[in-house]
């Protein structure tokens, strides 16, 4: 693994990379996000079948998480603006804990990575989950964004 930050030129200023000499291959990338919410709010989220006033919470966040993963380069300074070839949320309360366990997978036939994708639609569909359940108290923590996995490029990576 390279130790230099790549988002630097030689005289340290900020800058984007250039992907130009990279090969276009397969890509993809799963990121987590994790939402967790207070005894007294889990019970009537459970019991309204996780739908709010606002909708149904997983349908809403998935959507979210898609239109961010599409939009990251809007977002990120130095992200390449990528043509998606698929991005797949799920949203899942757990069995035995009051959390909502999220997870975001983008690929893309490219000269660059979307881990950046994966990680901003995990994200913004947590954020949606906290909006959309905000009433209920605001005692509900995010509490984890991260990479799970990612191949092509370089090296793949799993947590």
């Amino acid at each position: 693994m390279s130790d230099s930050l790549t988002h630097l030129d030689a005289q340290g200023r900020p800058r984007m990379v250039d992907v130009s000499g990279k090969a276009v291959t397969q890509r993809a990338a799963t990121a987590e996000a994790t939402v967790r919410f207070t005894e007294e709010a889990w019970p009537s989220l459970k019991a309204q079948g996780f739908t709010t006033k606002k909708g149904a919470v997983g349908d809403v966040a998935r959507i979210a998480g898609t239109m961010a993963a599409k939009r990251t380069a809007d977002l990120i300074p130095f992200c390449h603006t990528l043509p998606l070839d698929g991005c797949e949320l799920s949203v899942e309360p757990a069995e035995d804990e009051p959390l909502i366990r999220i997870t975001c997978t983008v690929k893309v036939t490219a000269r660059t990575g979307v881990e950046m994708e994966a990680l901003t639609g995990a994200s913004v569909a947590a954020l949606t989950v906290y909006d959309m359940t905000k009433s209920l108290g605001h005692g509900t923590v995010i509490e984890q964004v991260c990479l799970l996995e990612k191949t092509g490029g370089k090296q793949d990576y799993w947590r």
